[in-house]
């Protein structure tokens, strides 16, 4: 694993979750997603603010972002894919949420994780999806479902593969950032503030 390949993913990784389909497939609509309701570039409020079918659009995108930064080392890159293809999905969700092309904001990185741990570690991904999915139907909270989901990272990659493997530090790192970027939802939850679906 050489330097030039670390910045060649790592830059790769940035450029392709910078991209935010929140804010393109909103635009197409003629909704300026910076403006409506949370203001978060993301699945989530795309789907407040234009329906289940556009949301589930930038949902899908966000999550190939991710799949496609973290699987391409790993297919081309030999015995260095795996840790590459961790460089390039973290790369990948920091370019999302801090994106280039919009001054640094984004989104909170969920789908972005999600499609990245498809090519990495499946199984992990199952159990999250599995934590998210039963949270979310139980109290149609979205930001509480995506932080157990975050949360489920690690203990899962522990329990798959040990204490030594790299993918036990990927689902840390994940885990944190994910937790991190939902700060502002946190703090509503404490407020008592925080949206949810329910009907």
């Amino acid at each position: 694993m050489t330097s030039l390949n670390i910045a060649i993913v790592s830059i790769v990784g940035y450029l392709l979750g910078a991209i935010s389909f929140a804010v393109i497939v909103a635009r197409s609509q003629g909704v300026d997603i910076l403006k409506y309701g949370s203001g978060n570039p993301g699945a989530t409020n795309v789907t407040r603010a234009l329906g289940s079918k556009y949301g589930n659009c930038v949902f899908a995108c966000d999550a190939l972002k991710g799949f496609v930064a973290a699987g391409w080392p790993l297919l081309s890159m030999g015995e260095a894919g795996l840790q590459l293809g961790i460089i390039g999905l973290i790369a990948s969700i920091i370019g999302h949420s801090f994106s280039v092309f919009l001054k640094f904001k984004g989104g909170k990185g969920v789908a972005t994780t999600m499609g990245g741990l498809v090519a990495i570690m499946p199984i992990v991904l199952l159990i999250g999806v599995a934590v998210w999915a039963a949270i979310y139907f139980t109290i149609r909270m979205v930001a509480i479902a995506s932080i157990l989901f975050a949360l489920s990272l690690p203990i899962s990659a522990y329990w798959l593969y040990g204490s030594g493997d790299p993918r036990l530090t990927l689902g840390v790192v994940l885990g944190v950032l994910i937790v991190l970027r939902h700060r502002s939802n946190i703090s509503r939850m404490l407020q008592g503030t925080e949206n949810s679906f329910k009907k």
